[in-house]
């Protein structure tokens, strides 16, 4: 039965008590009329035929049951609408209804037996498919006791009611959902009355109730009155022009609120509606607002386009210049119409065009340009641009030049002050190493010479006559070096009193040693500083790559090794790197390794030595380092400190010792007659944490918050030459940690070639008198005086002393006869290793023995 995929349902109706058995829904007649009815007098098949296409046409089809014998009648039209044959029954109409809606059914079959009217009932049912939806009507036939004998009904077809009245109410919703997503709302106004019809949007939009009366003098007293009046105007035009108007303004709402309305207005069209205008109205407030906004800020932007200090210019597509402010026109000296059309190439200075030619690219649009005024002069500048697109779709590029010009100058200040001395202008380490590298790398590797020199007494120079006359000294050769060595040598300073000579072509100089010994030649000379001779010299160590592995950094070890072998042969020497030498010095570079590597891993120990006052009590005991080496043994410090300079580990080597010698100090006994009378004191001697040092302060106090030994237990032992001419920082550093309790030794006093002046000015409180006096102060008058006067000024000055290499008991008696304060040497104790130091301190104060 595939030609009834649509069938109809049929309402239940009331049914005798039995219901139908099989027959009982048999057709009973061919015509439209009741059973026992007869047929019209004139042609019955002509009418019937009639009929039958009326249903037909309206998709219907009609029925009738007898009450009393059950019997149906199912028109032609009916079943050909369901789909049924030609014998069906009423049970077979039932059969075809959807099931849910046979409750409805139900429900319909109990209305009409309660039914007392002869009007008909309505009930809408689905196919069992729900697909299609069918309106059925019955109307019940009553005896004259008022008992129904017959049903009459019909069965319409009515899907495309309900289709059409879906997407009616669909359209309705979305139409409402339109105007409310666009805030707008439509009108319609009858000219001749004046009477107003609105969308329940509108009056939403106007902030009026919803369905109260509205003409059009109540319209124009909503419209803000500084716009009533041309609003009037312009609706009276629509009224007798017919032509459509349009018009923007502002309303003010009964709520006081003010909005700003588009209003769009024409005749409704026919001749018979004349007086009928029909339009829109959209609330705009927020696009205006935000327009309004968007102008301000172009404005804004214009403005500050106009003012900003920046070059700022418009290129289109082919990189041409389109406009530009007043500050890009004064950056290259131009008005704008000369600017103008103007190409990127153009604008960029001839030096730059030429190196940029045969790139890749090269965007006018980013990173760094070289432009060029009217003038040619170069402007360096750093671009930033963006795309965009102007109101008629046209692209084009938006570019922001900032003058870099005295930065990049300022740059190449500091690239300049950061690769070259600042006191000689010559190439400092930086730049020897990155020349270095650069001729190194090259195939002409076997012709490149490297020459160390070291100003011999320097020091003496300094320490004697000032550090001005030092600087005059080494400024004087520097130039020497320079006017006099060939053009293939490049002179540079490494650092104090050292200058490094890098050789790109040796041959042309005639040999590694012929220019070592020129250079010599060179320094050793008399210069004249501030009205006097100055006689000087220097040693010089000379190196060659050893073959295509050497790098700068073993150029400059192997020089300085020859350098140093020199300096070991006396003044004024040379010294080529050899072979063993080479060897020497890979193995101290083997031996910086090692050391560097112990110091990170806690390889090195500390001895003690301590320093006694008069009655031989244990004031303090100055930490002295030693390192187990796994191969070579216990090493001093003379045997590593070298190392340790040459590969800069001086301050890290002060800061393991300084966090080794605190941890230690602060568990020893708290013996009475301390430094301070609080305890021993603990003395480390720096060398390459120096208060000069950014990180001094931090690195002491830090260590001894861990290690939490008291201030005053803390003696910081620096040497003679370091605490002169100390800057303003370095004193207010020693000073901060003086007030905590700090206490500065001056070692070795008396050496650094500086006058006893001096002494005032050193910003400690301890003076250790140096071993080359004590030694003799018991057998040379000489000595017995320098040591004398020391402690005659050091207690004038509020400041103590202790002798150094203290090694008999008549250096110890006439010292003391002399005042010293403290001692130091093997008279009294060897360095100890922790533990043995502790056992003296326990067995109280060292024994002194009488002298001769």
């Amino acid at each position: 039965m595939a030609e009834h995929v649509v069938r109809a349902g049929l309402p239940g109706v009331a049914l005798p008590p039995g219901g139908f058995d099989g027959d009982a829904g048999r057709v009973l007649a061919p015509d439209l009329a009741r059973p026992d009815a007869a047929g019209p007098a004139d042609d019955p098949a002509v009418e019937r035929a009639l009929l039958l296409e009326a249903q037909r046409i309206a998709r219907m089809g009609s029925w009738t049951l007898d009450v009393r014998t059950g019997q149906a009648y199912l028109s032609e039209g009916l079943r050909s609408l369901c789909g049924l044959p030609a014998r069906a029954t009423l049970t077979d109409l039932l059969a075809l209804v959807h099931p849910e809606d046979l409750p409805v059914l139900d429900d319909f079959q109990v209305a009409l037996r309660a039914r007392r009217s002869s009007q008909p009932l309505e009930l809408e049912v689905r196919d069992d498919t729900g697909q299609r939806s069918y309106l059925v009507r019955a109307r019940p036939e009553f005896e004259s006791g008022g008992r129904v004998v017959r049903v009459h009904g019909t069965v319409q077809d009515f899907t495309r009611f309900r289709a059409l009245e879906r997407q009616l109410s669909q359209d309705g919703r979305l139409f409402r959902e339109a105007q409310r997503v666009a805030r707008l709302g439509t009108w319609e106004w009858n000219t001749v009355t004046g009477e107003c019809l609105w969308s329940s949007m509108l009056y939403e939009l106007f902030g009026v109730e919803a369905g109260s009366k509205i003409t059009y003098r109540d319209y124009l007293q909503l419209v803000h009155p500084d716009d009533r009046s041309w609003v009037d105007q312009r609706w009276q035009e629509l009224a007798g022009t017919r032509r459509p108007v349009e018009c923007e303004h502002r309303v003010i709402r009964p709520d006081g609120k003010r909005r700003v309305f588009r209003v769009r207005g024409e005749s409704a069209g026919t001749d018979s509606d004349r007086g009928i205008m029909i339009g829109t109205a959209q609330d705009v407030t927020e696009q205006r607002s935000t327009e309004t906004r968007m102008q301000r800020s172009s404005k804004r932007f214009t403005d500050l386009v106009a003012i900003t200090p920046v070059g700022i210019a418009l290129f289109d597509d082919s990189e041409r210049l389109v406009d530009a402010n007043d500050a890009l026109c004064s950056l290259l000296g131009l008005d704008l119409e000369r600017l103008r059309g103007m190409t990127a190439e153009q604008l960029t200075h001839p030096d730059d065009r030429d190196g940029r030619r045969g790139r890749e690219s090269q965007s006018f649009h980013s990173g760094q340009r070289v432009l060029v005024t009217a003038t040619g002069k170069p402007v360096y500048c750093e671009l930033n641009a963006t795309v965009s697109v102007a109101d008629d779709g046209q692209r084009f590029w938006l570019v922001v030049f900032a003058d870099v010009t005295d930065r990049r100058r300022a740059a190449e200040r500091l690239r300049y002050q950061a690769t070259h001395d600042e006191l000689t202008g010559l190439p400092g380490r930086a730049a020897v190493k990155e020349l270095l590298g650069k001729l190194l790398g090259g195939r002409d590797y076997e012709r490149i010479a490297l020459l160390f020199c070291d100003v011999d007494n320097f020091k003496r120079v300094n320490d004697s006559l000032g550090h001005d006359v030092g600087d005059e000294l080494i400024t004087a050769l520097a130039r020497r070096l320079e006017r006099g060595l060939p053009p293939s040598c490049t002179v540079a300073r490494m650092s104090g009193d050292e200058y490094v000579i890098i050789c790109s072509d040796v041959e042309e100089a005639g040999g590694v040693e012929a220019l070592a010994n020129q250079v010599a030649s060179l320094l050793r000379t008399a210069v004249p500083v501030r009205d006097q001779l100055l006689r000087v010299s220097a040693c010089i160590g000379a190196a060659v790559p050893s073959g295509p592995e050497t790098s700068g950094a073993d150029l400059l070890r192997y020089a300085d090794a020859a350098m140093f072998a020199a300096k070991a042969r006396g003044t004024g020497r040379v010294s080529i790197a050899s072979d063993k030498l080479i060897a020497s010095a890979n193995s101290q570079m083997l031996l910086e390794g090692q050391l560097r590597e112990a110091i990170m891993n806690d390889q090195l120990v500390l001895h003690y030595q301590p320093v006694v006052g008069p009655d031989g009590t244990v004031l303090s005991a100055e930490a002295l380092v030693r390192w187990p080496h796994p191969e070579r043994g216990l090493l001093y410090p003379g045997d590593f400190l070298p190392v340790a300079e040459q590969g800069d580990l001086l301050g890290e080597l002060d800061r393991w010792v300084l966090r080794a010698a605190f941890i230690e100090a602060a568990e020893w006994p708290q013996l009475c007659g301390g430094i301070l009378g609080g305890g021993v004191g603990i003395a480390v001697n720096l060398a390459g944490l120096v208060p000069g040092d950014p990180e001094f302060v931090d690195v002491v106090s830090a260590t001894v918050a861990a290690t939490g030994i008291a201030w005053d237990r803390v003696v910081l032992e620096l040497v003679e030459t370091s605490l002169i001419d100390l800057p303003s920082r370095s004193r207010e550093a020693m000073a901060e940690l003086v007030e905590r309790g700090v206490r500065f030794a001056v070692d070795d006093f008396g050496t650094g070639y500086s006058s006893l002046a001096r002494l005032k000015e050193l910003p400690a409180q301890i003076i250790k008198i140096d071993r080359r006096f004590v030694s003799g102060v018991a057998t040379d008058a000489s000595d017995f005086a320098v040591a004398r006067a020391l402690v005659d000024m050091a207690r004038a000055m509020g400041r103590s002393c202790v002798a150094e290499g203290v090694e008999n008991a008549t250096q110890f008696h006439v010292l003391r006869g002399v005042g010293v304060d403290a001692y130091q040497g093997w008279l009294l104790s060897k360095p100890l290793p922790a533990k043995e130091f502790r056992e003296i301190l326990k067995l109280g104060p060292v024994h002194i023995p009488r002298g001769n």
